[in-house]
């Protein structure tokens, strides 16, 4: 999967095992969707998942990781890739934007991915088809890009993956869940939470003042290929300006954040948090309160490499210090009050199938 600031790659086992805590559980709703990791491995488990983001990169990550089902799309998208492959690059839009008036990818490259994109367009694919190549594209372009893993700037120098040939590969799209087929959605989290239910929902908020959109523009346009107007060293798409989410906002997070769980269609909730967020881990377990008893796990990670370097000038010039190098991720669940089992323990081991918790209990 593309590298992504915020993404649970290490977390990702302990959120599937405390899903797994959950008994009687079926159907998950990932209101964040993000890249759709953790909604991938829930997937795995044999859990339908009903994903939601408003950002079009990640709603097309979902449609391939989520909704899509390896028996419907492999044969032709294998086909297609190989086809893809053999393109020759064809200089566009694409190539002008960021790879020359930016850096964030070979010429070579853009080249690529400029023919391939114009090509996936034209032959007017089955929606969850098209999303299976589109993220194909993604990734392989993800492989060959020089940045630090975010898009608000590029490396002054070549990283040397840059030089390297832009190859598609299939994506590893899972069979259908034994609990039924998966859903993508492309709205704001806080409708989305009014109209998808299930029995657990598993909530990933942004809660600095970091835009995904701004962190991953070039995927947003990438997906949409719509040649946007740009600004800025980074070629951000204007809509970065315009596309501010109350996640992002300090003034507006807590609010919205009551809201969003207040709004949730289902009993359970598992909800990711870091110590870097607008709010405190007592904040949070006062507001998820409200909707049952509270566990709090912590997990100890380093942050993301651009964070661990310093921070640099467009010229290359060091002109910030890393203040710290390590996070601490809150991962809270929630249970109707009078359903939660006695549970004294600090964390729950991703080898060990639990039954922490029932929500056949009253509430």
């Amino acid at each position: 999967m593309i590298k992504y600031i915020g993404s649970k790659r290490v977390l990702v086992d302990s959120i599937v095992c405390a899903v797994q805590a959950i008994a009687n559980a079926s159907t998950v709703v990932d209101l964040f969707s993000g890249t759709s990791r953790v909604g991938h491995a829930l997937k795995k488990h044999g859990y339908r998942v009903v994903a939601n983001d408003h950002n079009a990169y990640a709603h097309v990550l979902a449609q391939c990781y989520i909704e899509a089902d390896r028996g419907d799309v492999e044969r032709e998208a294998t086909r297609l890739i190989a086809e893809f492959n053999r393109l020759p690059g064809k200089p566009g839009y694409f190539t002008e934007t960021f790879c020359r008036r930016s850096r964030f990818f070979h010429p070579k490259n853009g080249e690529r991915i400029d023919a391939i994109r114009d090509s996936i367009r034209a032959k007017g694919l089955e929606k969850d088809l098209e999303a299976v190549l589109l993220v194909s594209l993604m990734e392989a372009a993800d492989r060959v890009d020089s940045t630090t893993g975010l898009q608000m700037a590029y490396l002054k120098e070549w990283a040397p993956r840059a030089h390297n040939d832009l190859v598609l590969r299939m994506p590893d799209v899972r069979p259908r869940a034994r609990n039924g087929k998966g859903e993508a959605h492309r709205m704001d989290a806080l409708d989305a939470a009014c109209v998808l239910e299930g029995d657990i929902a598993y909530v990933d908020p942004p809660y600095n003042q970091h835009s995904y959109l701004a962190n991953y523009h070039i995927w947003e346009t990438l997906v949409l290929w719509d040649e946007p107007e740009v600004y800025g060293v980074a070629c951000k798409r204007l809509d970065c300006r315009l596309r501010r989410s109350d996640f992002n906002s300090r003034r507006k997070f807590h609010a919205s954040f009551a809201r969003l769980i207040s709004q949730i269609q289902a009993p359970v909730l598992i909800v990711s948090f870091s110590n870097e967020a607008f709010i405190s881990r007592e904040e949070v377990s006062g507001l998820l309160s409200r909707r049952g008893s509270v566990m709090v796990l912590d997990h100890d990670y380093k942050r993301y490499v651009g964070a661990q370097i310093g921070i640099y000038d467009p010229q290359g010039r060091k002109v910030g210090k890393v203040s710290h190098v390590r996070n601490t991720e809150h991962l809270f669940i929630v249970v109707p009050d009078g359903s939660a089992k006695v549970l004294q323990r600090q964390t729950i081991q991703p080898d060990r199938q639990l039954s922490l918790f029932s929500t056949d209990a009253p509430t």
